[in-house]
């Protein structure tokens, strides 16, 4: 498989992985905390704000598969969102404590981490040789 159609898919599965959970988040939170256990926060809209940024998230996602090459100035924006949330997880989880929900994300977010920046780096070299 070619590089461009690597970094296509790889924007797709992201996309679909933070519209999924966005949608999840938006549309059933209550459901979802009360199946994992999680004391909810004390409003929803919380929780259902970071929902709708995840759902933007997956649209400037859907964006990159679509155009990798016209849209990889996008791609540190990814990036810095899966930073944020890792960061957070990650501090919480080895410090303190944290609900079980919110760790596997953080290790799929992780590993975004580094396909994002192979992805940025590699379309770099790619519309290098163009010019």
């Amino acid at each position: 498989m070619k590089t461009k159609q690597m970094i296509s898919v790889l924007f797709s599965l992201a996309a679909v992985y933070d519209g999924v959970l966005g949608l999840a988040f938006l549309v059933a939170p209550s459901m979802i905390f009360q199946r994992f256990e999680v004391a909810p926060p004390n409003h929803f809209g919380y929780v259902q704000f970071s929902a709708l940024l995840l759902l933007i998230f997956a649209v400037m996602f859907a964006s990159v598969a679509y155009a990798p090459d016209k849209n990889r100035n996008l791609i540190p924006y990814g990036i810095a969102l899966k930073i944020a949330y890792c960061g957070i997880v990650f501090y919480y989880w080895f410090s303190v404590q944290i609900p079980t929900i919110w760790k596997p994300f953080a290790v799929l977010d992780f590993c975004c981490i580094i396909l994002f920046t192979i992805a940025f780096i590699a379309l770099k070299g790619r519309i290098s040789r163009r010019q």
